[in-house]
């Protein structure tokens, strides 16, 4: 079973591998990364790490028990007890559950752990198994509409305490 890991500087190989290996199938739903994230991204890790000790975000890999990523969650931009989610599956672990059952965990480590009571996100209208992970986990949408990277999505809330 994959475990939710919080991200840390081992993390890095398998990390590399999994956004190299589905950058074309994330481009399909979700703003691509850009060349420099693959040139740069021992400094961004680094960058990401610093940002985490300092509780600004926290970042987490989903692990297959061989040790390969499979997926990432984030709570980024933490204030005031809320933080957005973000998250990206590997194909080859898509449409399994696997990101659904998993979000549910990171809003209740948000909780638990973080001291986070709102969570937001934003999907495009397009990317139907994420807008589909949100409903399932709770998230409902706040009638904002928002552009990512120039196309058309929707806002979503949660709260991690059972109030909407």
């Amino acid at each position: 079973m994959p475990e939710l890991q919080r991200l840390r500087p081992d993390h890095a190989p398998a990390l590399f591998t999994f956004e190299q290996e589905n950058r074309a199938f994330f481009a399909a739903s979700v703003p691509d990364r850009g060349d420099a994230y693959f040139t740069d991204f021992d400094a961004r890790l680094a960058a990401l790490l610093a940002e985490q000790d300092a509780g600004l975000c926290h970042f987490h890999a989903l692990v297959d028990t061989d040790g390969e990523v499979l997926g990432r969650f984030n709570l980024v931009d933490v204030v005031d007890g809320s933080a957005d989610l973000g998250f990206r599956m590997a194909e080859k672990a898509a449409r399994r559950g696997l990101a659904t059952a998993t979000v549910l965990h990171l809003c209740t480590l948000a909780a638990t752990e973080y001291g986070l009571t709102t969570l937001r996100a934003a999907a495009a209208l397009d990317n139907t198994a994420s807008r589909t992970v949100l409903t399932r986990t709770g998230f409902v949408p706040t009638g904002e509409e928002v552009l990512l990277s120039d196309r058309p999505g929707l806002g979503y809330v949660r709260s991690t305490t059972g109030e909407v």
